[in-house]
């Protein structure tokens, strides 16, 4: 269950039957904006950040029965993912910083096992005050999250349920290759 004083029981997505994106981006959206979430939270990770090497989930929560999951992301200046996927779907909004997403598309059918061939759609930042983004499940939403400048940046993520036994897939376009990935 997640809730703060500024997110009522009714507004609680442990009480919705299966949380949708829809139901997913609204929650994000004034979790985010909840001063209590954020000093409790968010703004405490800032000093370890600095200390960071690599991004890394500071904060992970998940509903009892796999509904959702929410996920506090610690992003030091000039980490990034690598290009990746998800099994369910997903939605991210960024509460201090900057982070860049590139977002990407299979132009090779998707037919050959371990093969996929991608194609950059847009690239766009994302900040405190600019927006969230939202993934569909596996060629939905393949993409790349980074922190392109010197200061820290912490993100927070919420995932719906999965559709299947792995986390998502790893995509190297060097190679043209893509793989399963489970969960760390």
């Amino acid at each position: 269950m997640i809730r703060t004083p500024y997110i009522s029981e009714q507004e609680d997505l442990s009480v919705l039957p299966e949380p949708t994106l829809q139901d997913g981006v609204l929650f994000l959206v004034r979790l985010v904006s909840d001063p209590a979430f954020l000093n409790s939270r968010v703004f405490p990770l800032l000093e370890q950040a600095e200390l960071a090497q690599d991004w890394y989930v500071a904060h992970r929560h998940g509903s009892p029965d796999g509904s959702y999951s929410l996920q506090v992301f610690v992003w030091p200046p000039g980490s990034m993912t690598k290009i990746h996927d998800h099994s369910s779907w997903g939605a991210f909004r960024c509460a201090v910083g900057s982070l860049f997403e590139e977002r990407y598309v299979r132009v090779d059918g998707g037919f050959k096992p371990n093969h996929a061939h991608l194609r950059m759609l847009w690239r766009r930042t994302w900040n405190e005050r600019v927006g969230f983004s939202t993934v569909l499940p596996y060629d939905g939403g393949i993409h790349r999250v980074g922190n392109p400048t010197d200061e820290p940046a912490i993100s927070v993520h919420l995932y719906g349920p999965r559709l299947g036994e792995i986390d998502g897939r790893d995509y190297d376009p060097s190679q043209d290759y893509v793989c399963d990935r489970r969960e760390d």
